[in-house]
């Protein structure tokens, strides 16, 4: 009767980044529980929470990958159906688009008795590879700095209500975001393709919820990174770095001669971590951005750090318009 009937099989490749020889793809092999991101209302937004972090991931299993210019390479995915792949690929460049988006293709190297695969067993993914054109990258944070969660209200109610039951496409980008951030992208000549990055504390089941608010809401396109569910559930060493610097830290080293412009928010640990790598990299912050929270002892904090701080411009700010006015001040945009 369909009953024990298993989901089809499918390969979702996370928009990832490289340089013209190197490129960093991560990625997840799962059954396709046909989540529609577009549903409304409390059951099915909940029932589509539960198919998001109740997953049927398809381990250790070898994936190939097919660029332009038909190379090819392999990869095995993990326990929890992830693969991660850091390799050296010639001309990346010269297979990318206007924008910096080299085009894959995914598929399952195996054959799988007895199971569907969508697509015909072909799963495109995309890679940025910045233009030498551009002027500096960005490097952004989503929860509170582009996105409307809630973080810092009371037990964080907010967040848990507007991640469970809130589609995409009914979520609120903060005022002006947007636009600021299409105008960083064009930068100083309005006509760059500088690279943007999204970095969030969030796990990687939120990866197309996010990966469509950002779309709908027409912020520029670019790699989001987030981190394993299993990895928020762990205990953390006192000496370890929160996982959103270690994307940050991994970013600067893939482009060691270009520049970037951190934004942020006040509601958690944006101001510290980016200051201490602009202290680590003074030559390589040309700004930080933080947005303001509604948080009286959060927001005296922040300024008190800022007071000390002199290595890169650090601005907190009430809103997008006295961003979009630094950042003319000082070139970065039109």
């Amino acid at each position: 009767m369909g009953i024990f009937k298993k989901d089809p099989l499918q390969i979702i490749s996370f928009q990832s980044y490289g340089d013209e020889n190197h490129f960093y793809c991560r990625g997840r092999a799962l059954e396709d529980e046909n989540i529609d991101l577009s549903k409304r209302g409390f059951f099915s937004l909940l029932k589509n929470t539960w198919k998001r972090f109740e997953t049927d991931e398809i381990p250790f299993t070898k994936l190939r990958i097919r660029f332009p210019d038909d190379t090819v390479l392999y990869t095995t995915t993990d326990a929890n159906g992830y693969f991660k792949v850091k390799q050296t690929v010639p001309n990346l460049a010269a297979m990318a688009n206007g924008e910096g988006w080299v085009t894959i293709a995914l598929s399952f190297e195996q054959p799988m008795p007895g199971r569907i695969i969508q697509n015909d067993n072909s799963f495109a993914g995309e890679i940025l590879i910045p233009s030498k054109e551009s002027s500096f990258g960005v490097i952004s944070d989503i929860d509170d700095t582009i996105l409307h969660t809630g973080v810092v209200s009371r037990l964080k109610w907010r967040l848990i209500y507007n991640t469970l039951f809130k589609n995409a496409e009914s979520r609120s980008p903060l005022e002006g975001a947007a636009i600021f951030y299409n105008m960083l992208h064009r930068g100083g000549s309005g006509k760059e393709a500088n690279p943007m990055f999204y970095v969030s504390h969030s796990p990687w089941n939120l990866y197309r919820y996010l990966e469509l608010f950002l779309r709908k809401n027409n912020f520029p396109k670019g790699p989001i990174l987030l981190r394993d569910f299993a990895q928020i559930r762990a205990k953390k060493k006192l000496d370890e770095k929160p996982q959103k610097q270690k994307e940050i830290l991994d970013i600067l080293k893939t482009y060691p001669k270009r520049e970037f412009i951190l934004i942020g928010d006040g509601g958690e640990h944006d101001p510290d971590i980016y200051i201490e790598i602009a202290e680590t990299y003074p030559n390589r912050i040309k700004a930080i951005y933080i947005r303001s929270v509604k948080h009286t002892k959060k927001v005296l904090r922040i300024k008190g750090l800022f007071e000390n701080f002199k290595a890169v411009p650090a601005v907190l700010v009430e809103s997008s318009t006295q961003a979009i006015e630094h950042a003319r001040a000082n070139g970065f945009i039109q």
